[in-house]
């Protein structure tokens, strides 16, 4: 019989984030008060996000020196990430008008407290398309790097590349410099790791203490109903993609499992992006791909946000006996095609795109989201794992795609067998 893994991650980061639930959830006071410690792990692998993707970004595309194929990759993978979010906002639309988790609630919009959600909704009301379209391009070219938004450093990374690329031979020494310099760089997110359990157990123990288990017993349904849909569109939408590039969607998540914990302990994809993208080109996903994929996918394949805003707007909803036809649904679908691609960059990116979306529309009442910002962390967990796991299928889809794979290291990976 195999002894516990105590040396690996993924089981350290568990242990965190259970102790972390006991901890809250028995001095709710004390576990509250820990959530420095979550933000402190998530700072410090954000501030290694903008270098990690620069170096991969402009070392794949450089090494490539071919801008037609550059081209083609970001045209299939917007084709891509737009098919599979679609299918996440049906689904989820579906399935909510099916199982009604806020039928017979019958809130009474005056009775909430909406003074907690009051940032999130002025944040909300800031956000449209032209602006987010514009946000794109940083003030300055190092400002990119000072803010640490991911499209405004990937935009950048790709003109970088090209411009190497256009360079020939003057810019292989470029090249071979940012080969070092992220080796060096992805060194350091390995030493990081060693504090994700710290971070686990605070991010766990405010959860807990700061929400308790009375909020998560009164919306219950709606959580598990959630999970539920999580659960069913891993397995039928990613399974289906995953058999059709010769993935195991099993074996995948066993790979991505110490990704998987702690995504589920902080609530934040972007403290893996770095370790995503190590581990995709390990699965034999060429770097160019993956530079590319992976930090573009963080803004356009959200398919757990998509299951989110469109389960939890038509809950809202139900909750709050606002009546939505069909095409006040469609409607509601159209906005979340453009809203959800908002949902990278912001804190609490998707409540605040929730926010903006109910604002947008109109027909839900922007003040009854105050009835899931106690439960939104626990929906998080659901939609970050989804999230997590397509990306990490995108990256295989488009390398398959391109042609850019390589077979051996993807049957010994994640392969099917």
């Amino acid at each position: 019989m195999r002894s516990i893994p105590l040396r690996q991650l993924w089981f350290q980061v568990l242990i965190a984030t259970l102790a972390g639930v006991a901890l809250g959830h028995w001095a709710p006071s004390l576990g509250a008060s820990l959530k420095p410690l979550g933000d402190g792990f998530i700072a410090l692998i954000r501030m290694m996000i903008a270098p990690v993707i620069f170096c991969t970004v402009v070392h794949g595309i450089a090494s490539a020196r071919d801008m037609k194929s550059v081209g083609r990759l970001a045209l299939r993978s917007l084709i891509y990430f737009e098919v599979v979010t679609i299918l996440a906002l049906v689904i989820g639309l579906v399935a909510v008008n099916l199982w009604q988790p806020g039928v017979g609630m019958n809130v009474d919009l005056t009775t909430l407290d909406t003074s907690a959600v009051d940032s999130y909704v002025a944040t909300a009301r800031e956000q449209s398309v032209v602006g987010y379209l514009l946000h794109i391009i940083p003030a300055t070219f190092f400002s990119a790097f000072v803010e640490g938004e991911v499209l405004q450093v990937l935009f950048v990374s790709c003109l970088f590349g090209m411009a190497v690329a256009a360079m020939g031979e003057k810019g292989r020494p470029i090249t071979d410099m940012l080969e070092h310099v992220s080796a060096a760089f992805f060194r350091i997110i390995h030493f990081l790791m060693y504090l994700s359990p710290i971070g686990a157990f605070g991010a766990m123990a405010f959860t807990v203490g700061k929400f308790g288990s009375a909020t998560l017993a009164s919306l219950g349904e709606l959580i598990l109903m959630f999970f539920a849909v999580c659960l069913v569109f891993t397995v039928v939408v990613l399974g289906t993609v995953a058999r059709l590039v010769n993935v195991s969607l099993l074996r995948l998540l066993v790979y991505m499992r110490d990704e998987i914990v702690i995504v589920a302990a902080t609530t934040s994809t972007e403290t893996v992006l770095p370790r995503v993208i190590e581990k995709m080109e390990g699965a034999g996903c060429d770097e160019r791909v993956v530079g590319f994929v992976v930090p573009a996918g963080y803004s356009f394949n959200l398919d757990g946000t998509c299951l989110y805003l469109t389960v939890v707007a038509v809950f809202l909803a139900q909750a709050t006996n606002t009546p939505l036809d069909l095409w006040d649904q469609l409607a509601l679908l159209a906005v979340l095609l453009l809203t959800s691609k908002g949902a990278a960059g912001v804190a609490g990116a998707a409540f605040v795109v929730l926010a903006a979306t109910l604002g947008s529309t109109g027909t839900i009442p922007i003040a009854s989201i105050a009835m899931i910002l106690g439960i939104h962390r626990i929906l998080a967990e659901g939609l970050t794992f989804v999230n997590l796991i397509g990306n990490c299928l995108a990256a295989v889809v488009l390398a398959t795609w391109e042609g850019a794979i390589d077979r051996e290291k993807l049957r010994a990976t994640i392969g099917r067998r």
